[in-house]
């Protein structure tokens, strides 16, 4: 098993930063492609998440990882964890 692997179990989700505007937290749009069940397209799906940013130094449009963690606040309960700009 290489050092980068998850071990933990917890889902991993790649996505843009759409606000920055609270304090240590971040939304991130993650957008996924589905068949749709009819009429066989692939259409766009997206849905936001509130992440956990302990630095504030993430910025709108930044490509984020974030991973699944306990409850941070009412809606928070992901966490950021590899912060790579594209």
């Amino acid at each position: 098993m290489a050092a980068d692997e998850q071990k933990s179990g917890r889902r991993l989700l790649t996505g843009r930063v759409v606000s920055d505007k609270m304090d240590k937290t971040v939304i991130v749009q993650v957008e996924r492609r589905v068949l749709h069940p009819r009429y066989r397209k692939y259409v766009n799906r997206r849905k936001n998440y509130k992440a956990h940013d302990e630095g504030n130094a993430l910025g709108v449009g930044d490509v984020v990882t974030i991973e699944e963690s306990r409850p941070l606040s009412r809606t928070k309960r992901w966490v950021v964890v590899d912060p790579a700009s594209a």
